[in-house]
Parts: C-alpha cells; structure tokens; sequence
C-alpha cells in the first residue's frame, strides 16, 4: 500500500464518466446522509400514496360491480326458492288429492302462506326483481286460487263419492241379504242368477273404489259392465221369485242399481273436471310461475355476466396501471439509491483503507475526507482520532509489558498457594476452588492493569501537551483531574475487591491441623457464640429461639463449629431477611442414637428456589454478587461439616416457606486423633467469612 495519503479510489484516473460521479457524490455529500436516506423514505411515500388513490377509485368501481353481483345472487336464490315452494306445493296438492288428510291441508296452507310471503316480503322488494315480478305474482295467485276451486270441488266428489255411490252400495248389499234370506231352499232356480248378481257387485265395489283412488279407465269401465250385469240378472231373478219379500227387495235392487248407476256417473263427470281443474289451474299456473322464473333467472344471468365483465375489466385495467406506475417509481428509486449508495460508500471505502492501513501498523497515513460535514466524515474524523490513540497505544506498549509481567507474576504466586492449599486440605475438589479464585481474582487485577496503563498513557499525552505550548485550558485540566479521579476509584475499588477474594481464600484454605480438637459441651459453646452474635441481632428485626439440651458432649473442633454457625447466621440475615425483613431464626440439637447429633438450624425468611437449591454448597455461587457477596459462606460450612467433622449436611427450602439446614455430625469427629481435655469454657474466636 503506498504510504501517500489518497486512497486506491482517490488515484483512479477521473475519465468522463469517473468525473460526473464524483460531482454528483460532492453534492449530495453537501446533504446529511439522514436526508438522503428520508428523501427515498418520501419517494416510497408518494410511490405509495399513488398506488393507494389509484387502488382506492378502482376499488370503488370493483365494490359497485361486486355488489351488483352479489345482489344478482341474492335474487338468485330468491327465484331459486320461489321455484323450490311451487314445486313443493304442486306435489302436496297432488297428495292431498289422491289421499286427503287434514295434516298435508295444513301443510298446503303453511306453504302457500310461505310463497305469499317470499312474493310479497323479498320478490317485491328486491331492488333487482320489484319491477319484473308482476308475471309471477299473477301466475302464482291462479296457482293458489286454482287450489281454492280444487279443494272445493273435491268437497263435492267426496260428497257425491259417499251419498251417490256408497250409499246405493250399502243399501244393495242388505238386499242382497234380504233376497238370499227369503229363499228357502238352496236348490230353487233363483239362485243362479242371484250368484252371478252378487259376484257383479262385488266386482263393481272394487271397480268404483279402484277407480276413485286411482282414476284408472278400465276400473271405470269394470264398473259400467258390472253394473250391467246387475241390471240384466234382477228380470231373471224376478222371474224365479217364488214370494212376494223376494220380488219386492228385487224391485227395490233394480231402482238402488239405477241410483249406483247414476252416481258413479256423476262422479266420473266431476273426477274428470278435477283433472281438467289440476291441469289448467294448478300445473298450467305452476309451470307459468316456473316459466316467469325461469326468465327471471335468465335476466338474472345476463345481469350477472355483465356485472362480472365490468369487475373483470376493472381489475385488469387497475393491474395494468399498478404495474406501469410500479415500474416508473422503481426506476426513480433505483436511480436515487444507486447515487445515494455512491455517495456514502466512496467515502466509506477510504475510511476502510485508512483503518486497514492502521491495522497493518501504517500509522503515518492520514485519513481521507476528515473535512466533510456530514456523517461519513463524522467517521473519517473518529478514525483520525483512533490512528492518534494507536500511536500513543505504541508508546504505551512497553508500559502494559511490564504491568502484565507483574500480573504475571502475582498469578503465579496465586498458584503457588493453591498448591499449597491443595496439599494442606489433601482433597482433589480445592483444585476447582483455587482456579475459580484465580479466575475471580484475575478480572479485577485485569481491570487495574487496564486502567493503570490508560491513565499512564493519558498522563504522559497530558505532559506532552503541556510541555509543547506552555498553555493549558481550564476544561483539560478539568477532563484529566476527572480522568484520574475515575482511574483512581476503579483502581481502589477493583484492587480492594482482589483484597476481599483472596482473603476470604484464605479462611477457606485454614489447615485444619491449625484448629484446636478437644472436648466441649455444644450447649454451652452454643451460648457462646449467639452471645457474640448479639450485636448483629440488635440491628435488624429478627427473633432468635434456641433449643439445645445440656449433657450433649462432643469431641472435635469448637472453632470450626462456631464457624458453622455464624456463617449461617450471617447468610440468614443477608438472604432470608434481606432489605430489612422481620422473621425468627430457630437453632436446635438432639441426639440422633449413640453415636451423633442432629443439629437443625430453620428460618421462616424468603427461601430459595429449586435452582438457587442445587448450587447453594457450590463455591463463588452467590444471588448477591453484584451486592459484594464472594458465594463462599455455605461453601466453607459444607467443607467443615463434611471434611473436618466427618458428618452430613441436608438443605430443605421453598420459596415464601423459609430454609431448613440439617446437620448430622459425630459426637467424635473424624479428623484427627481423639481428645483427652474437656474444657467447656474456652474464648471463641470471633472469625466470619463473607455470606453466601
């Protein structure tokens, strides 16, 4: 890379098409990159605006047509169920015909009701049908008339049906009887013909009543013959009659077969006039109504077509427009952000070349486009900036060497005492506890390291501007007394944070063959260290109850107990009871069998959650980190209660419910050889480690 400072862009030979970019890119670099970016935002705008007006009118045009249609439709469906009840209608007054019954004449009158009611509630006030429905009204009032004449003059068959033609019948078939009554003996001459007669009349029933329910021409004509019969058979039996009873009940057949005669004659007269009224009344109106549907429909379908050709051409007519406004826009776009795109990405590939320039350690080359107003040169101008502090980053180099061979070094010593550690403690798991000191403690001595080179850098640039000029101003006085109160706290407060870690580090790698093992009775050292506890209890609202028995005598390490519970108590009050909480704390003991005691120390505080559970005897786990806490506290008790005493330690929590500490240790511990002295009134040490 040449060490001038144009960049590759800068040197390229401008040419005529090279030269108009860079005119365009120094204007529109005149305006703020915000501005060229909005003046897109205001082309979409408009883009958008267009395309709604245009889409806005052609919806309108597709709505009247839509709605055309759809009220097309609708008066469909209302043809479609004019056609559908007349239909309906038509049957159930061919049924009830042919088989009356009260149940289909409420039916044919809730019906035609129902057709009234569709002619006169939705015909007539559909706004496409109302002027074209007269024809249908008329023919489906002669439909429904025709069904009044219908009804009455099957009033008059049935009439005719029951008085003319099944009353003769009746009064036949009891002359019948009468005449076989007064004919003694079975082998006289009347019998014959009296047979013959008898099997006509029969013969005729069924004939007449086949007829009337089915109006079939050769039952009627079955009929006439029959009734023939009878009448040529009643001169023979008047012949053979051999009393005056027979003769007389055979003058009285002849008038009843006449009468027969005649009624089934008028009854065929008027079955004929109700078929001809069904025709020309009821099928002929019907078909009418279907007819006038049908044209209805057949407009209705014109209608539809033409409303669906205009919905059809609005909506191609608004695709084409949409997509020749769409495409002029987007060329204005397109032209407007490629102009946009060169004016912020020439200037950003100098300040790329620049940083690369500095990154491969070119610091002497200068950043292009330093005077440019508007953001990009905001840019340029912080990479000027960047490259100044690179320079002085070089000379302070040498000063970060050192101050990281001194981290180093203390590291080193770190590691030097968790070797230690780990063979005074002899258990595998301090390794773990040692490197998450070290990790701990490293981020704080990494964060003074930091600062304390930054501060040199920035007293060493502040020297050397005061010794360029002489002169120095009110506000860089002020900025570097502020700098160096800055790096000062954060030096202080990161190194007194290593300070505590390492501290609490060392109560935790206290050899246990430092404590003092002898016998005391764990009431009376109980005692002792709530009583040192008091101070702690005065201060905050919380009730302490203790419950243990005299004569419990145990054979281990007193301080190591004492640390047990203070170290509870003080995670007690930091967790359970934090923010000032009111609650009671309960200590107990008792013997568990010959060998142990169960100690159990409860709270009614906040309690903990099945997660914060888990991770409690973990070492460096706090909740309160950000508060101070090192998450150390129940991390040594554990490590007491199970190495140095050799016992058990359970921990029952809710949240809301408070936390219960279970310890079950021998009453002789497990570490060390056994004690001879009992001494009950020995000075507890007053050692606390920082709460979990």
């Amino acid at each position: 890379m040449a060490a001038s400072g144009h960049s590759d862009v800068a040197e390229r030979p401008p040419g005529p098409v090279g030269g108009l970019r860079a005119r365009i890119v120094r204007l529109l670099r005149a305006v703020p990159i915000r501005w060229r970016i909005l003046s897109i935002a205001g082309i979409n705008s408009a883009v958008v605006l267009v395309l709604a007006a245009l889409i806005w009118n052609g919806a309108q045009v597709l709505a009247s047509a839509w709605d055309d249609v759809r009220q097309v439709r609708e008066s469909d469906k209302i043809l479609a169920l004019l056609g559908s009840e007349t239909s309906r209608l038509q049957n159930l007054i061919h049924r009830y015909i042919n088989q009356p019954s009260p149940d289909l004449f409420a039916e044919i009158l809730l019906l035609r009701e129902t057709v009234l009611g569709t002619l006169t509630n939705r015909a007539s006030k559909d706004p496409v049908l109302s002027g074209s429905v007269a024809e249908l009204e008329r023919a489906t009032e002669r439909f429904l008339n025709g069904f009044g004449e219908l009804r009455a003059l099957q009033a008059t068959i049935a009439r005719t049906y029951e008085d003319q033609v099944l009353g003769p019948a009746r009064d036949m078939a009891g002359l019948y009887s009468v005449i076989e009554g007064a004919t003694g003996r079975r082998d006289a001459s009347i019998w014959p013909p009296l047979g013959r007669s008898r099997e006509a009349f029969t013969a005729v029933l069924v004939a007449v009543n086949s007829y009337y329910l089915s109006l079939a021409s050769a039952s009627a004509e079955d009929a006439r013959r029959n009734t023939e019969t009878i009448e040529k058979t009643i001169p023979v039996m008047l012949q053979f009659g051999d009393n005056e009873l027979q003769r007389e009940a055979l003058k009285k057949l002849a008038a009843r077969t006449a009468a027969l005669r005649e009624g089934f004659t008028r009854l065929t007269e008027q079955l004929a006039n109700r078929t001809e009224l069904l025709r020309t009344k009821i099928d002929a109106s019907q078909a009418d109504a279907i007819g006038a549907i049908d044209e209805l429909s057949t407009k209705m379908r014109q209608r539809e077509q033409k409303a669906q050709e205009t919905f059809d051409r609005t909506l191609s007519d608004i695709s084409r427009r949409v997509l020749s406004i769409a495409i002029f826009f987007l060329g204005i776009i397109l032209t407007v952000g490629v102009l946009i795109a060169l004016s912020i990405r020439l200037p950003l590939q100098q300040i790329m070349t620049a940083m690369r320039a500095i990154m491969q350690g070119d610091l002497g080359r200068e950043v292009q486009g330093t005077q440019a107003r508007d953001e990009v040169g905001a840019m340029a101008r912080a990479v000027e900036v960047f490259r100044e502090n690179a320079i002085a980053r070089r000379k302070a180099e040498d000063e970060l060497r050192a101050s990281k061979e001194k981290a180093e070094s203390a590291l080193l010593e770190l590691s030097t005492a968790q070797q230690n550690l780990i063979d005074a403690e002899r258990l595998a798991a301090l390794g773990g506890l040692v490197a998450g000191v070290a990790h701990e403690v490293n981020n704080p001595i990494g964060i003074s390291l930091t600062v304390a080179s930054s501060f040199a850098r920035r007293s060493e640039m502040f020297g050397a501007q005061l010794r360029s000029d002489g002169s120095l101003r009110r506000s860089q006085l002020e900025d570097f007394v502020q700098a160096s109160h800055d790096a000062s706290q954060q030096l202080v407060a990161n190194l007194q944070r290593a300070g505590e870690l390492i501290q609490s580090f060392k109560q935790v790698a206290v050899d246990r063959s430092h404590a003092e093992r002898r016998q005391f009775s764990l009431a009376e050292a109980t005692d002792q260290i709530i009583a040192s506890l008091r101070p702690v209890l005065k201060r905050s609202p919380i009730k302490l109850s203790v419950d243990v028995p005299e004569g419990l005598i145990l054979d281990g390490y007193p301080g190591s107990y004492g640390q047990i519970l203070t170290n509870l108590f003080l995670n007690t009050v930091k967790h359970a009871f934090g923010d000032g909480r009111s609650g009671t704390i309960t200590l107990s003991a008792r013997p568990r069998g010959p060998d142990d005691v169960e100690i159990i120390f409860a709270d009614d505080g906040a309690g903990m959650t099945p997660e914060v559970q888990r991770q409690a005897f973990d070492p460096f786990f706090t909740t309160r980190r950000n508060e101070g806490g090192t998450g150390l506290g129940l991390h040594i008790v554990y490590n007491l209660v199970t190495q140095q005493l050799g016992g058990r330690m359970m921990l029952e929590s809710k949240p809301g419910q408070g936390t219960t500490f279970r310890i079950i240790m021998p009453r002789v511990a497990k570490g060390g050889p056994a004690s001879t002295e009992t001494d009950g009134t020995s000075q507890w040490p007053n050692r606390t480690m920082s709460s979990n």
